[in-house]
């Protein structure tokens, strides 16, 4: 009896609907990761793209627990001399929300070529309107 090994081509993806609405960003992304990535699936294969598509909708709509809100912040370089840049994650939720949860979910999910491709098939919208109802998506609780 052999162990058998999932191929990238042969896996059929489905797509899942999460609301992140009054549920806190990070365990919305936990979940989100493990679709992306297939873990959740019987036949998952570390070496390949087991993954499958996921839609977040009211990204907005999301918590943030303890005192994250007003302490923790999101910096990036420009890659010049005193080029760092922070935002408090205050501000970036009420800017930009639907960066915040994708800034959650990639760093949660493999840092190489299968979490580049598995983060491709991420959609995050801050309101509850998405443009992939024709892909008839699972809606998840």
């Amino acid at each position: 009896m052999s162990t058998f090994m999932a191929n990238a081509n042969n896996i059929e993806r489905r797509w899942f609907v999460i609301d992140a609405a009054g549920k806190p960003l990070g365990r919305t992304a936990v979940k989100a990761a493990d679709i992306l990535r297939g873990k959740h699936r019987p036949e998952f294969t570390p070496h390949a793209d087991c993954g499958e598509y996921v839609i977040i909708v009211n990204a907005a709509k999301a918590t943030l627990t303890g005192k994250k809100l007003e302490q923790k912040f999101y910096r990036h370089h420009s890659g010049y001399i005193g080029g760092l840049k922070e935002v408090n994650y205050k501000t970036l939720m009420a800017t930009r929300p639907e960066k915040a949860m994708e800034l959650a979910v990639k760093g949660m999910l493999p840092h190489n070529s299968i979490g580049d491709k598995s983060f491709t098939r991420l959609h995050v919208y801050a309101d509850a309107n998405h443009k992939q109802a024709a892909q008839q998506p699972i809606v998840l609780d």
